[in-house]
Formats: C-alpha cells, sequence, structure tokens
C-alpha cells in the first residue's frame, strides 16, 4: 500500500497550506477547511468503492474524533473481518504508523476462519507497516508488544468474545490493558442489547449492554472517558438479529471509549 502512505504525505501538505493561508481566510471557514482536510484521505483510492458506500452509515471521520487517533501511532485492531477500518487506519497512521490485526486462538476452529482472514488481510494490502498476530484472549502478549500500543480497536465484535468457552472478562480486559501505553485509548463499539440485558444476546441476536461492557472493562482497571451517540440509531428495538435484512447495517450501536491509567 505505498499509495496509501504517499495520499496521507499529500493530506499532511494540503492541511499545512490550508494553515499557511488562513490570515486570509475567515475564522469559521479556516476551521472548516481544517477539519475538512484532516480526514481528506477518507476519499483516498486505496479504499475499495464498497467502503466508502458505507461511510454514510458507518462515519469512520466521526469514530476517528472521537478516538483520537493521530498519525505515526500504533493501532491494535480485533478481529478485522474484511478490512473496512483497517484500510482506514493504515492511512490515518500515516508511513510512521503501525496496525496490527489480531484474532484469538480460541478462534482457530472458527468457520470463518478469523486467524487466516487477518493473515490474508495482512498480505492482501501489502504494507509491512500492517501485521496480523494470534494468541490467547487471556494472553500473555507475545514478548515486546505489551506497552506498544496506542489505540487498541474493537468493532462489533466485543459480544462475540463472550461466546468463547470459559471466557473471562477481567482476565481479556487485562491483557488489553497489557497492550496499551500508559494513557493509551481502548474504543469498544458493538451493537446495543436492551438495557440490562447484559451478555445475554451475544449468540442470539448478537448484541450485548453498553452499561454491562462498561462495567466490565472498568473493572479491569481501565477509566471510562466517555461515549460517543454517533451510530446510534433510536428507531431500533434492539430485538431483532443484528443479520436481520430489515435491520442490517442500521443497528443502535454503542461507541465507548477508556484509557489505561498513566
Amino acid at each position: 500500500m505505498k499509495r496509501a502512505a504517499l495520499s496521507v504525505a499529500s493530506v499532511l501538505v494540503l492541511s499545512l497550506t490550508a494553515c499557511g493561508a488562513s490570515g486570509d481566510t475567515a475564522p469559521e471557514a479556516a476551521a472548516t477547511t481544517e477539519a475538512a482536510s484532516d480526514y481528506a484521505f477518507l476519499d483516498d483510492t486505496s479504499r475499495t468503492e464498497d467502503d466508502r458506500a458505507a461511510d454514510a452509515l458507518r462515519k469512520p471521520a466521526e469514530m476517528l474524533e472521537f478516538a483520537g487517533l493521530t498519525s505515526g501511532q500504533t493501532v491494535f485492531e480485533m478481529l478485522p473481518g474484511g478490512g473496512y477500518f483497517t484500510r482506514i487506519f493504515a492511512l490515518a497512521t500515516g508511513p510512521e504508523g503501525k496496525v496490527v490485526l489480531y484474532a484469538p486462538d480460541e478462534m482457530a476452529d472458527k468457520p470463518w476462519k478469523p486467524i487466516e482472514g487477518a493473515e490474508e488481510l495482512a498480505a492482501e494490502l501489502g504494507d509491512p507497516r500492517i501485521t496480523a498476530t494470534h494468541f490467547p484472549v487471556a494472553g500473555p502478549v507475545p514478548e515486546g508488544m505489551a506497552g506498544t500500543v496506542d489505540l487498541v480497536w474493537t468493532s462489533r465484535n466485543y459480544h462475540d468474545f463472550h461466546n468463547l468457552p470459559d471466557f473471562d472478562p477481567t482476565d481479556y480486559n487485562a491483557m488489553v490493558l497489557d497492550l496499551l501505553k500508559p494513557g493509551g485509548t481502548y474504543i469498544v463499539l458493538d451493537h446495543s442489547a436492551p438495557e440490562g440485558s447484559g451478555a445475554s444476546a451475544t449468540d442470539t441476536t448478537h448484541r450485548i449492554d453498553a452499561e454491562f461492557v462498561k462495567t466490565e472493562i472498568e473493572e479491569a482497571g481501565f477509566e471510562f472517558v466517555g461515549q460517543s451517540d454517533g451510530l446510534a440509531n433510536p428507531d431500533d428495538a434492539r430485538d431483532l438479529n443484528v443479520f436481520d435484512d430489515a435491520l442490517k447495517g442500521r443497528t443502535d450501536q454503542f461507541v465507548l471509549k477508556f484509557r489505561k491509567p498513566a
């Protein structure tokens, strides 16, 4: 993905140029121009047409802003799937950044082969900054990886970990804590289940209760930073399976942000 790295560099040049001309621009207009240029890489041709078509619902610029991701950082992406966010992270982190794709060893026998999928995605993108790894969901974190990550990201799959045999959320979230640098960020984006339902729907409608998740993660030692309503859908009654054609892609979703204590 050399083209992607060059695109990020171009975005940075454009941003600096816009800032240099701000003396001739009204403050409101300058701010708007700067904000737009920050995420100009979302139009990069290295992103697939399907990915860009999904942006209206998935709101990547809003998600990146909420996460606070910046160029040069290292992202650890849980279960990257088809690579929608992977391609965005590769562009957002720039030529000095890194993206690590992860699937747990406990999912090795799943029919959709998430470990092989992550490895194939990294190979397909052909960028040395993007690598794939796998190890147990409760760790230990591989030697040399602990304390190296700026952002751990899990999108629509925190609930899946709850479906693993003998899953312990405290051990899992402690593993995430080990990955992060002090002050590092942990983002959990998932499909909303009815309030008070806990993890009862993780293997049926594939949803989980946001407050339940928040409590689990705080118990592992994380500090709660805030919640984004950017992907909320009040028309979703939270009772349909997330793969139901009547709702697929438009579920009510929560986005939680946590910080590893400095």
